[in-house]
Protein backbone atom coordinates (compact mmCIF):
# COMPACT_ATOMS: atom_id res chain seq x y z
CA UNK A 1 0.00 0.00 0.00
CA UNK A 2 1.13 3.69 -0.82
CA UNK A 3 3.13 4.86 2.28
CA UNK A 4 0.54 8.11 2.13
CA UNK A 5 -2.69 5.84 2.05
CA UNK A 6 -1.29 4.13 4.88
CA UNK A 7 -0.26 7.46 6.94
CA UNK A 8 -4.54 8.84 6.34
CA UNK A 9 -5.76 5.83 7.43
CA UNK A 10 -4.21 6.31 10.85
CA UNK A 11 -4.05 9.81 11.53
CA UNK A 12 -7.18 11.54 9.58
CA UNK A 13 -9.28 9.68 12.02
CA UNK A 14 -8.50 10.73 16.19
CA UNK A 15 -8.75 7.39 18.54
CA UNK A 16 -11.54 7.83 21.46
CA UNK A 17 -10.03 7.01 24.82
CA UNK A 18 -11.18 3.57 24.88
CA UNK A 19 -10.27 2.80 21.00
CA UNK A 20 -6.86 3.70 22.37
CA UNK A 21 -7.54 1.35 25.50
CA UNK A 22 -8.20 -1.47 23.39
CA UNK A 23 -5.31 -0.39 20.82
CA UNK A 24 -2.93 -0.43 24.01
CA UNK A 25 -4.45 -3.99 24.97
CA UNK A 26 -4.19 -5.49 21.46
CA UNK A 27 -0.93 -4.14 20.17
CA UNK A 28 1.23 -2.45 22.70
CA UNK A 29 1.05 -4.53 26.63
CA UNK A 30 2.64 -7.25 24.85
CA UNK A 31 6.20 -5.13 24.34
CA UNK A 32 6.65 -1.64 24.61
CA UNK A 33 5.81 -2.36 28.98
CA UNK A 34 8.06 -5.60 28.59
CA UNK A 35 11.29 -2.98 27.58
CA UNK A 36 11.35 -1.25 31.17
CA UNK A 37 9.34 -4.13 33.29
CA UNK A 38 12.42 -6.65 32.87
CA UNK A 39 14.31 -3.74 34.92
CA UNK A 40 11.80 -3.86 37.63
CA UNK A 41 11.49 -8.11 37.85
CA UNK A 42 15.25 -8.13 38.25
CA UNK A 43 15.81 -5.17 40.66
CA UNK A 44 12.56 -4.57 42.42
CA UNK A 45 12.88 -6.63 45.71
CA UNK A 46 9.80 -8.80 46.23
CA UNK A 47 10.94 -10.13 49.76
CA UNK A 48 8.66 -9.86 52.36
CA UNK A 49 5.95 -7.91 50.57
CA UNK A 50 2.59 -7.84 52.47
CA UNK A 51 1.09 -5.53 49.91
CA UNK A 52 2.02 -3.72 46.87
CA UNK A 53 0.67 -1.25 44.48
CA UNK A 54 1.29 -0.46 40.67
CA UNK A 55 0.75 2.96 39.60
CA UNK A 56 -0.24 3.31 35.66
CA UNK A 57 -0.93 -0.31 35.53
CA UNK A 58 -2.34 -0.02 31.98
CA UNK A 59 -4.62 -3.08 31.55
CA UNK A 60 -2.66 -5.09 34.11
CA UNK A 61 -0.41 -7.47 32.52
CA UNK A 62 2.53 -6.86 34.39
CA UNK A 63 0.46 -6.89 37.53
CA UNK A 64 -0.83 -10.49 36.77
CA UNK A 65 2.74 -11.45 36.36
CA UNK A 66 3.50 -9.85 39.83
CA UNK A 67 1.20 -11.64 41.83
CA UNK A 68 2.20 -15.21 40.21
CA UNK A 69 5.23 -14.11 41.61
CA UNK A 70 4.39 -12.94 44.99
CA UNK A 71 1.79 -15.54 46.15
CA UNK A 72 -1.14 -15.90 48.21
CA UNK A 73 0.14 -13.93 51.59
CA UNK A 74 0.33 -10.47 49.57
CA UNK A 75 -1.97 -8.33 48.36
CA UNK A 76 -1.66 -6.47 44.71
CA UNK A 77 -3.54 -3.35 43.88
CA UNK A 78 -2.82 -1.59 40.79
CA UNK A 79 -4.06 2.02 39.89
CA UNK A 80 -5.02 2.24 35.82
CA UNK A 81 -4.90 5.49 34.14
CA UNK A 82 -8.72 5.78 33.08
CA UNK A 83 -11.64 4.24 32.69
CA UNK A 84 -11.57 2.47 29.88
CA UNK A 85 -7.83 1.06 30.57
CA UNK A 86 -9.80 -0.07 33.98
CA UNK A 87 -12.29 -1.98 32.18
CA UNK A 88 -10.06 -3.96 30.48
CA UNK A 89 -7.93 -4.99 33.35
CA UNK A 90 -10.75 -6.00 35.44
CA UNK A 91 -12.24 -8.19 32.67
CA UNK A 92 -8.61 -9.52 32.13
CA UNK A 93 -8.55 -10.51 35.92
CA UNK A 94 -11.66 -12.41 35.65
CA UNK A 95 -11.04 -13.94 32.87
CA UNK A 96 -7.68 -15.15 34.58
CA UNK A 97 -9.09 -15.78 38.10
CA UNK A 98 -6.91 -12.92 39.62
CA UNK A 99 -7.50 -10.96 42.68
CA UNK A 100 -5.47 -8.15 41.53
CA UNK A 101 -7.18 -4.93 42.90
CA UNK A 102 -7.91 -2.37 39.89
CA UNK A 103 -9.30 0.80 40.49
CA UNK A 104 -8.67 4.26 39.52
CA UNK A 105 -8.92 5.85 43.01
CA UNK A 106 -6.16 7.70 45.20
CA UNK A 107 -4.81 5.41 47.72
CA UNK A 108 -3.81 6.11 51.20
CA UNK A 109 -0.21 7.96 52.32
CA UNK A 110 2.24 5.21 53.52
CA UNK A 111 0.24 2.25 52.69
CA UNK A 112 2.11 -0.05 50.74
CA UNK A 113 5.27 -2.17 51.16
CA UNK A 114 6.44 -1.98 47.70
CA UNK A 115 5.28 0.82 44.83
CA UNK A 116 6.17 0.10 40.99
CA UNK A 117 4.99 2.95 38.64
CA UNK A 118 4.92 2.84 34.87
CA UNK A 119 6.09 6.13 33.60
CA UNK A 120 6.45 5.03 29.85
CA UNK A 121 3.79 7.29 28.84
CA UNK A 122 4.03 10.01 31.23
CA UNK A 123 5.15 13.49 29.84
CA UNK A 124 8.71 14.42 31.40
CA UNK A 125 7.39 17.24 33.15
CA UNK A 126 5.04 15.55 34.71
CA UNK A 127 7.41 12.93 36.21
CA UNK A 128 8.65 14.33 39.35
CA UNK A 129 4.46 14.07 40.20
CA UNK A 130 4.65 10.22 39.55
CA UNK A 131 7.59 9.85 41.87
CA UNK A 132 6.35 12.30 44.67
CA UNK A 133 2.98 9.87 44.45
CA UNK A 134 4.95 6.61 44.21
CA UNK A 135 6.92 7.94 47.42
CA UNK A 136 3.78 9.53 48.95
CA UNK A 137 1.99 5.88 49.00
CA UNK A 138 4.81 3.86 50.17
CA UNK A 139 4.96 2.96 54.24
CA UNK A 140 8.11 4.49 55.47
CA UNK A 141 11.12 1.58 54.65
CA UNK A 142 8.51 1.03 51.84
CA UNK A 143 10.22 0.24 48.35
CA UNK A 144 9.74 2.65 45.28
CA UNK A 145 10.35 1.35 41.72
CA UNK A 146 10.11 3.76 38.43
CA UNK A 147 10.21 2.95 34.90
CA UNK A 148 11.26 5.69 32.65
CA UNK A 149 12.36 6.48 29.02
CA UNK A 150 15.64 8.52 29.50
CA UNK A 151 18.13 11.32 27.65
CA UNK A 152 19.07 9.44 24.87
CA UNK A 153 15.73 7.91 23.86
CA UNK A 154 14.38 8.23 20.51
CA UNK A 155 17.45 9.88 18.81
CA UNK A 156 17.27 8.29 15.60
CA UNK A 157 13.67 9.40 15.36
CA UNK A 158 14.15 13.46 17.01
CA UNK A 159 16.87 13.61 14.40
CA UNK A 160 14.50 13.27 11.47
CA UNK A 161 11.85 14.62 12.64
CA UNK A 162 13.69 17.64 12.90
CA UNK A 163 14.78 17.56 9.25
CA UNK A 164 11.05 17.17 8.42
CA UNK A 165 10.09 20.27 10.43
CA UNK A 166 13.35 22.59 9.27
CA UNK A 167 12.73 21.55 5.95
CA UNK A 168 9.02 21.92 5.56
CA UNK A 169 8.94 25.19 7.64
CA UNK A 170 6.58 23.12 10.14
CA UNK A 171 6.23 24.73 13.58
CA UNK A 172 8.98 26.47 14.79
CA UNK A 173 11.43 25.02 12.18
CA UNK A 174 12.66 21.94 14.05
CA UNK A 175 12.85 23.97 17.40
CA UNK A 176 10.20 21.82 19.17
CA UNK A 177 12.16 18.52 18.01
CA UNK A 178 14.98 20.32 19.87
CA UNK A 179 12.79 20.65 22.95
CA UNK A 180 12.16 16.82 22.49
CA UNK A 181 15.14 16.00 23.20
CA UNK A 182 16.19 18.55 26.21
CA UNK A 183 13.26 17.14 27.84
CA UNK A 184 13.95 13.63 28.44
CA UNK A 185 15.38 13.29 32.13
CA UNK A 186 19.19 12.31 32.18
CA UNK A 187 19.93 9.70 34.96
CA UNK A 188 20.98 12.35 36.76
CA UNK A 189 17.75 14.50 36.98
CA UNK A 190 15.71 11.46 38.01
CA UNK A 191 18.00 10.69 41.09
CA UNK A 192 17.85 14.86 42.08
CA UNK A 193 13.78 14.09 41.96
CA UNK A 194 13.51 11.00 44.04
CA UNK A 195 15.59 12.56 46.12
CA UNK A 196 13.65 15.83 46.15
CA UNK A 197 10.50 12.79 46.55
CA UNK A 198 12.09 11.94 49.61
CA UNK A 199 13.93 8.71 48.94
CA UNK A 200 16.98 7.13 50.34
CA UNK A 201 19.38 4.48 49.03
CA UNK A 202 18.52 5.48 45.25
CA UNK A 203 19.64 3.83 42.44
CA UNK A 204 19.25 3.96 38.82
CA UNK A 205 19.71 1.01 36.43
CA UNK A 206 19.37 1.37 32.67
CA UNK A 207 19.30 -0.89 29.52
CA UNK A 208 19.29 0.00 25.50
CA UNK A 209 15.76 -1.47 24.08
CA UNK A 210 16.08 -1.20 20.27
CA UNK A 211 12.68 -1.39 17.96
CA UNK A 212 13.04 -2.19 14.09
CA UNK A 213 10.03 -1.98 11.45
CA UNK A 214 11.04 -3.06 7.97
CA UNK A 215 10.14 1.08 6.57
CA UNK A 216 8.54 3.94 6.56
CA UNK A 217 5.04 3.26 6.20
CA UNK A 218 5.57 -0.17 8.58
CA UNK A 219 7.02 2.55 11.27
CA UNK A 220 4.35 5.00 10.27
CA UNK A 221 1.65 2.37 11.23
CA UNK A 222 2.51 1.36 14.31
CA UNK A 223 -0.02 2.30 16.99
CA UNK A 224 2.96 2.91 19.34
CA UNK A 225 4.29 5.70 17.20
CA UNK A 226 1.26 6.96 15.69
CA UNK A 227 -1.49 6.74 18.89
CA UNK A 228 0.69 6.65 22.03
CA UNK A 229 4.26 8.44 21.10
CA UNK A 230 3.54 11.42 18.00
CA UNK A 231 0.54 12.51 20.00
CA UNK A 232 2.75 14.14 22.40
CA UNK A 233 5.39 14.92 20.37
CA UNK A 234 3.46 16.76 17.83
CA UNK A 235 1.26 18.33 20.00
CA UNK A 236 0.93 21.93 19.09
CA UNK A 237 0.55 21.27 15.47
CA UNK A 238 -2.61 21.35 13.21
CA UNK A 239 -4.17 18.06 11.85
CA UNK A 240 -2.80 18.98 8.65
CA UNK A 241 0.82 19.51 9.83
CA UNK A 242 0.86 16.12 11.84
CA UNK A 243 -0.31 14.59 8.52
CA UNK A 244 2.34 16.43 6.68
CA UNK A 245 5.40 15.66 9.02
CA UNK A 246 4.13 11.91 9.55
CA UNK A 247 3.75 11.60 5.37
CA UNK A 248 7.09 13.05 5.33
CA UNK A 249 8.70 11.16 7.76
CA UNK A 250 8.24 8.15 6.72
CA UNK A 251 9.32 9.32 3.14
CA UNK A 252 12.53 10.62 4.71
CA UNK A 253 13.28 6.78 6.60
CA UNK A 254 12.89 5.20 3.04
CA UNK A 255 14.84 7.75 1.26
CA UNK A 256 17.84 7.13 4.10
CA UNK A 257 17.91 3.49 4.76
CA UNK A 258 16.53 1.94 1.34
CA UNK A 259 15.86 -1.90 1.50
CA UNK A 260 17.04 -1.54 5.28
CA UNK A 261 14.81 -2.32 8.25
CA UNK A 262 14.50 1.28 10.40
CA UNK A 263 15.55 0.86 14.14
CA UNK A 264 15.71 3.54 16.99
CA UNK A 265 16.59 3.06 20.54
CA UNK A 266 15.17 3.99 23.89
CA UNK A 267 17.04 3.93 27.01
CA UNK A 268 15.28 2.21 29.33
CA UNK A 269 16.03 3.29 33.10
CA UNK A 270 14.44 2.18 36.49
CA UNK A 271 15.16 4.29 39.33
CA UNK A 272 14.51 2.24 42.62
CA UNK A 273 14.56 3.67 46.42
CA UNK A 274 13.49 3.40 49.66
CA UNK A 275 10.68 5.96 51.61
CA UNK A 276 12.60 7.85 54.08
Amino acid sequence: MDCAVVLRLNTIMAKTQRELAFLRDLYITDDWPRRFTELADKHVDLKRVENLLYLNAGTGSHCFELREKLGDDAAVFASCENEDLLTIARDKAIALRSDVDFSTIRFEDDAFDVVIADASFVSPSELFALIQESTRVAKPGGRVGVMIPASGSFGEIFSLLWEVMFNESIGRNGAETEELVTQLPTVANIEKMAHGAGLTRVETRSAAEVFEYDDGAAFAASPLIIDFLMPGWLNGLEENEKEQVIDKLAQLIDDEDGPLSYRFSVKAVLLTGTKL
